[in-house]
């Protein structure tokens, strides 16, 4: 009960940042565009066994759907201000871009571009992805970092990552236009 006390409460705050809360006006309605957003829960208990929610806010019926859900994890530390290996600061950022063939130097395959940010003490945070561990092609590597091995394979430099088969599932339900990064 409390769990899902706490996703509608993480609902009504996501809705109420997006400016999406009925206003009274004089000018015609104009029909809001329906768009799919992710919520990165953290987890203090175990910071490589955080979430990651994918939503669809529906502007006809202006209401909001669980998609999906996948265990998440982010950074080494759970200090926001560490570069390159802490947690990835509260906050919403807008998703700028995402690739299905990305051939960085660390990081390849399935990713979701995470604008750069600064902590609450002004540490840039940057080179943030939503990722896996896999090759160009969205495959198995022979070695890291491009072969996922297990849990421990949650932790990163800071962003987010996933387990290969379910980034390319976040990928079939269509580009999100924001994150939220809450706890």
């Amino acid at each position: 009960m409390a769990s899902r006390t706490r996703n509608l409460a993480l609902t009504l705050a996501v809705a109420l940042m997006a400016g999406l809360t009925a206003t009274a006006t004089t000018a015609p309605a104009q029909a809001a565009s329906s768009y799919n957003y992710l919520l990165f829960d953290k987890n203090h208990s175990n910071q490589t066994k955080s979430t990651l929610t994918l939503y669809r806010y529906i502007a006809q019926s202006d209401r909001t759907v669980k998609l999906d859900s996948w265990r998440a994890g982010s950074g080494y530390t759970k200090n926001t201000c560490a570069r390159g290996q802490g947690w990835l600061p509260n906050g919403t950022y807008k998703i700028p871009w995402w690739d299905k063939k990305y051939n960085g130097s660390k990081i390849k395959g399935y990713v979701v571009r995470i604008p750069d940010t600064r902590c609450y003490k002004g540490t840039p945070r940057d080179d943030l992805f939503i990722h896996s561990e896999m090759t160009r092609n969205g495959g198995q590597g022979s070695a890291e970092p491009w072969r996922w091995n297990g849990a421990s394979d949650y932790k990163s430099n800071g962003c987010i990552k996933l387990r290969p088969a379910d980034i390319k599932e976040l990928f079939r339900y269509g580009k999100p236009t924001k994150l939220i990064v809450t706890n």
